[in-house]
């Protein structure tokens, strides 16, 4: 029920209510009123017959009373008179007339009683006020009761019985109300129309009001309110579109710089209220993500956020986070599907060894799988990926691109992540400087813990390393074996050969022991000719056997330079952690002391160490 349905309801309603009101207060009014007059006009009446008797008496025309009876009962609105003698009466005068002898039981009441009694009957349709009043003797009054009658003060001498015809009375009555009714409702229907006349400026306003915020809603503030009158609804009308427009222009503004800033597409038909608050609680979150992500140690905690970011915000199951290293034309797959480290499962092996084989990091666009599904030759096309569709986003570094985020999802979501390609994109804007930042930052403190000469961990890797791999070791319960080796003779090579030639024997050498150990195990360069190397020993693999493995490695060695080809051997302490020394630095002292001792049997050999080798240590 709109408002104007509901103000006619309230008048209609109100105006009945009154009526009905009007027509029960009148009624009632007017039978009280009725009742009232009935009552005086019958004691007036009986007044007149009681008078008109004694007067008949004291002049002795008593005997014609029947005949004024009746002439007054023929008086309008006198249906019928009659007069009841008492047994006092009676007993002096004896009963008189043979209608004064007829009695109903009120009239009996009355005799007995002496107290008047009026009532009202309806009987076929014939109102009638009926009224029976006492004679009570009086001494009262000249000439009195007691001058006719032989009887005391106070006994009833007789009863009159009147009945009054209220047709008349009723009829007028009821023309009466009628007449107020037709007033009233006059009245009322003027009162409704001016009502609706005065409301009709709010009704209409509330109406337009309601069509422009229902456009609103929807992101529509183009409409206005017609109404233009100078009252109050005309100012709030003036207002409203004020308001509306104000929304229009500023909202507008708004979510274009918004869109701008976050290089999202708004649609002619896209609702700006829901599009801006989207937008703007998009740029909150991408402002927390930032924050969090500058504050995080490393890449790889960015990259752990990044693939959290995906799962979570953007419920992303499958997805490759792809790292370039452009200088080197090679990518690293550093989380698949969220999970670090796991092998390339959606791209072709190919792309990680030769990155310019991935079109997006080679156009440097995105690859988009749903508007185009062949579009990439290197996503992993089979049965197992019929249904799936990919899109590639580049994030650039510097001018470069320096990781590709791919994410897989079925292709009937395709546009769903088409439309949130813009938010996560953002995103990604967002991390990539700090991205970059960390990588300089690894590359620099990669650098400062390498030899430049052989690529391997330089001595300020171990010092810095140190206690972390102790931590581990002991976590673990597990046990390291630290070996130290020495080229034999290296520094005849140099004051021979020159520089040039002893650092392809060290490159060589370098080579040599990481194609001897595991991936877990540490290659130092200590210091000039001097390497380490430090593994975690297991049942199978310990200290002593990896130490002859690499002998004979070394031993197998041939150095090719411009002169010819040199052969060199190594010589090998071994010591162990923590049988050695409950601190890893006396572990390699010990390694050293066995070193010493390998020197000293001739070379080309291992040692062990044992605590008897401090014994024979010279001072």
């Amino acid at each position: 029920m709109n408002l104007k349905e509901k103000t006619t309801f309230m008048i209609v309603g109100l105006s009945g209510a009154m009526i009905i009101m009007l027509i029960f207060v009148s009624l009632i009014s007017f039978r009280e009123f009725s009742i009232a007059t009935a009552r005086d006009h019958v004691r007036s009446v009986a007044e007149v017959i009681r008078v008109s008797l004694t007067e008949s008496m004291i002049n002795q025309t008593i005997d014609r009373r029947d005949q004024f009876l009746r002439r007054l009962a023929e008086i309008e609105a006198l249906s019928a008179v009659r007069v009841i003698r008492g047994p006092e009466v009676i007993r002096q005068h004896g009963p008189g007339l043979d209608r004064e002898q007829t009695m109903d039981d009120i009239d009996r009441q009355v005799l007995e009683s002496g107290e008047p009694d009026f009532s009202m009957t309806d009987n076929a349709n014939q109102l009638t006020f009926r009224g029976t009043i006492p004679f009570i003797a009086s001494e009262k009054g000249t000439p009195n009761c007691l001058s006719c009658h032989q009887t005391s003060p106070g006994k009833v001498l007789g009863v009159v019985t009147i009945y009054l015809s209220m047709e008349t009375l009723r009829t007028k009555a009821l023309m009466t109300i009628v007449s107020m009714l037709f007033i009233v409702v006059i009245f009322s229907l003027f009162l409704a129309y001016s009502f609706r006349r005065q409301i009709a400026p709010v009704v209409a306003t509330a109406e337009e009001v309601q069509k422009v915020v229902a456009r609103a809603t929807i992101g529509d503030f183009s409409g206005k309110i017609a109404y233009h009158g100078q009252d109050e609804m005309g100012l709030i009308s003036r207002d409203f579109n004020r308001l509306m427009q104000h929304l229009q222009i500023n909202l507008g503004t708004i979510s274009s710089d918004i869109s701008k800033l976050i290089r999202y597409t708004i649609k002619d038909d896209s609702n700006l209220v829901t599009v801006t608050t989207e937008m703007v609680e998009t740029l909150l979150e991408v402002a927390q993500f930032k924050q969090a992500v500058e504050e995080d140690n490393s890449t790889s905690e960015v990259y752990l956020r990044i693939s959290r970011l995906l799962m979570g915000k953007f419920g992303l199951a499958y997805f490759s986070i792809y790292e370039v290293h452009y200088d080197k034309n090679t990518m690293k797959a550093v989380i698949v599907d969220g999970e670090p480290n796991r092998p390339c499962r959606w791209c072709s092996s190919r792309v990680l060894f030769h990155a310019d084989s991935c079109r997006a990091y080679r156009t440097g666009s995105i690859v988009d799988s749903y508007s185009n599904p062949f579009i990439c030759g290197k996503f992993e096309h089979g049965e197992a990926t019929i249904n799936l569709g990919h899109l590639c986003l580049p994030v650039f570094h510097s001018g470069h691109v320096g990781a590709v985020i791919q994410l897989v999802t079925q292709r009937s979501e395709g546009p769903v992540y088409q439309f949130l390609l813009p938010f996560i994109l953002t995103f990604l804007r967002e991390s990539a400087p700090t991205v970059e930042a960390k990588r300089l930052l690894d590359a620099l403190r990669d650098s400062a813990l390498k030899d430049p000469l052989t690529g391997l961990n330089n001595r300020r890797f171990l010092n810095e390393y140190e206690k972390t791999l102790v931590a581990t070791t002991r976590r673990r319960n597990n046990a390291l074996s630290v070996l130290m080796m020495d080229l034999d003779h290296f520094k005849k090579v140099n004051d021979t050969y020159g520089h040039d030639v002893g650092d392809a024997v060290l490159k060589a050498f370098a080579t040599t022991l990481l194609g001897q150990v595991r991936t877990s195990d540490i290659v130092i360069r200590y210091g000039g000719e001097e390497f380490m190397v430090i593994l975690q020993e297991n049942l199978e693999y310990t200290g002593p056997q990896l130490a002859e493995k690499i002998r004979m490695a070394v031993e197998k060695l041939s150095i090719n330079y411009a002169g010819g080809v040199l052969r060199k051997t190594v010589s090998i302490g071994v010591a162990g952690f923590p049988a050695d020394g409950e601190d890893l630095w006396d572990v390699i002292k010990a390694a050293d002391l066995a070193l010493y001792a390998a020197k000293k049997r001739g070379r080309n050999c291992w040692v062990r160490y044992d605590a008897s080798l401090v014994e024979k240590t010279p001072e």
